[in-house]
């Protein structure tokens, strides 16, 4: 079963990753989509997007909802209906969503070289020095991820990932870091938590509270 992970993140957030390796028919056979989401699924023109929308709600499943359950706002953030809060990625061979009892965003990247030729753009390079090449490619993901999970929390137009978002430099090991958004005159602090999966880097962004705890997803592990 391609469902590769269900991680507690904290006391009420829990993670679920799935691997796709099915082929389209047999996610889309595995799911019932409302109207809207059908439409939605039929518009889009790569199958990797399509593969990747159909494993999500085969997440939702697994978290014990399905897709009439969720919804977009209209900046296109997505909402459960009971109330709680969920952020869903997905890159790839890989799709994750985050269901909380508080506000979260999450992303999920691919390593790849173009994240770094395009670190100065979106981060402050400083905290790139003394690393090794994989260390460097590691870190410079886990910002992109840091700045793209932040975003999906506050869903404002205007915000910069290099001009607002302000990671506190961290070691990769802890997988664990603190973040600053300086926007409109005001700054929130957010508590971070980042681990990799196979070739991909996985970020959970928090509102800032007492607790911030590292995890670790071991690829092929189910709780």
């Amino acid at each position: 079963m391609p469902l590769l992970k269900i991680k507690a993140l904290n006391e009420t957030t829990q993670l679920y990753v799935w691997k796709i390796t099915e082929s389209f028919d047999e996610l889309f056979r595995s799911v019932v989509l409302k109207d809207v989401s059908l439409a939605r699924l039929e518009g889009m023109k790569a199958e990797s997007h399509q593969k990747g929308f159909l494993s999500v709600r085969r997440l939702l499943m697994e978290a014990g909802y399905n897709d009439f359950d969720l919804y977009y706002d209209a900046f296109g953030k997505p909402h459960l209906k009971d109330g709680k809060h969920i952020s869903i990625s997905h890159s790839n061979d890989f799709s994750v969503i985050v269901v909380s009892d508080v506000n979260v965003g999450a992303d999920l990247e691919i390593l790849k070289d173009k994240t770094v030729k395009l670190a100065p753009r979106f981060m402050d390079v400083s905290h790139l020095k003394n690393l090794s090449e994989d260390d460097l490619l590691r870190k410079a993901t886990v910002v992109w991820g840091i700045k793209e999970s932040v975003f999906k929390i506050k869903n404002e137009i205007g915000i910069s990932f290099k001009d607002h978002i302000f990671e506190n430099d961290f070691n990769l090991a802890d997988k664990k870091c603190t973040v600053e958004l300086r926007f409109n005159n005001k700054v929130e602090c957010f508590d971070i938590l980042f681990d990799f999966i196979e070739n991909y880097v996985f970020v959970c962004a928090f509102n800032a509270v007492p607790f911030s705890r590292s995890f670790g997803i071991a690829s092929g592990e189910k709780k």
